[in-house]
């Protein structure tokens, strides 16, 4: 009797400890060391990237004052000291993320960008003066939780052996027309409707900016395996696949910049930056599901979850977005393209105060008068 309630007393004991583990071995199992390399690499690539947009605007705003604004064709921010910290910074970032991608998938990567919104909402508040509500951050608390979701059922990343496997899988019909499509919008938006409607529109710039980016995110997917399998032992530059995404990345990466500097000198960055994120992160996984078959290798629940964080990290950057409306004083307003910043309205003579435009307040006084 006392063998066989030992024996009982045992398996139980090493089944509530199977039981208890089997989260954490499950979650283990989940995430590759792949995928951590690259979880660890996109979230120290947000803190950097998140820094230098306040960076860079600030910069931004110096050299406009004694020079010819980017936002009107300007490039004087070239000569500020302050600009150039901002783009090591997020050069710096950038490479960060640049190497996330050679260990993760897109869906796993991009989501994390959530990451760089909070901090440049928070330091915006703090330097910039641009104020952040309360209700701002609850969005930015639906950003973690839709970016934690994404990251606990994020697909394994495909094995691949060489650079021409991608180059295979970018040649497919489907992406072919992906690629066709997103290059003929770019086109459309910069010589038709920027000459119109850039200053004053927020999604045309940003539009150029994260239709481009969803191509320099496949070409830079492709080059970092290039590069992770070349310092492997196996090279990849005797092939001219490898240099042909160089040549994309080169090309996508210089008009995001040119067309993102025009975006932060004309609006607010508080709002460039959640809108940025949402229309450039939609279109990457877009590409990457279409390209890289992620969803392929995963079963629907994974797919639905998926897709249920991204839209809870939506909600946030949305939430975001209208509550910066709200502390400006121009109220919740129904279009994101009516969107200016504060220091346009200042250097029109149009200093709010609790929102009530100074024109407002000159008829006032006149009348108490």
């Amino acid at each position: 009797m006392a063998t066989t309630t030992s024996s009982l007393s045992s398996s139980s004991s090493s089944s509530s400890s199977s039981s208890s583990s089997s989260p954490l071995s499950s979650w283990r199992e989940g995430m590759s060391s792949d995928n951590i390399k690259g979880l660890c690499l996109a979230l120290s690539s947000s803190f950097f990237i998140g820094a230098s947009f306040i960076v860079k605007k600030k910069g931004l705003k110096k050299a406009g004052s004694s020079g010819l604004r980017a936002g009107s064709g300007g490039y004087s921010y070239l000569y500020e000291p302050l600009w150039w910290v901002g783009m090591i910074t997020m050069i710096v970032g950038e490479i960060a993320n640049f190497a996330a991608y050679a260990f993760a998938p897109a869906i796993l990567v991009t989501p994390l960008g959530a990451l760089s919104i909070i901090i440049s909402a928070a330091l915006a508040h703090i330097i910039l003066r641009e104020r952040l509500h309360l209700f701002g951050i609850l969005g930015c608390v639906l950003c973690v939780v839709g970016s934690t979701t994404i990251v606990l059922h994020a697909p394994q990343e495909r094995e691949i052996e060489s650079v021409r496997e991608v180059w295979d899988l970018a040649m497919e019909p489907a992406f072919l027309f992906y690629a066709a499509l997103i290059i003929t919008a770019a086109f459309v938006l910069i010589f038709h409707f920027i000459p119109l409607y850039g200053q004053t529109h927020i999604l045309v710039y940003i539009g150029v900016c994260s239709l481009i980016g969803s191509l320099s995110v496949m070409s830079v997917k492709a080059l970092g395996i290039a590069i992770k399998l070349t310092l492997s032992g196996m090279n990849q530059l005797i092939y001219p696949q490898t240099w042909a995404f160089t040549l994309v990345v080169v090309v996508c990466v210089l008009t995001q910049m040119n067309y993102l500097n025009k975006a932060l000198d004309t609006f607010n960055t508080a709002v460039v930056s959640p809108i940025y994120y949402t229309m450039f992160t939609t279109l990457t996984i877009l590409a990457s599901v279409i390209m890289f078959k992620d969803w392929d290798r995963q079963s629907p629940t994974q797919v639905i979850t998926e897709i249920c964080g991204f839209v809870t990290i939506l909600s946030g950057t949305f939430l975001l977005h209208k509550t910066k409306d709200m502390t400006d004083g121009h109220g919740m307003q129904s279009s994101l393209s009516s969107v200016r910043l504060p220091k346009h309205s200042e250097e029109d003579g149009q200093d709010d105060v609790e929102g009530i435009p100074l024109t407002l307040r000159r008829q006032d006084s006149m009348r108490d008068s």
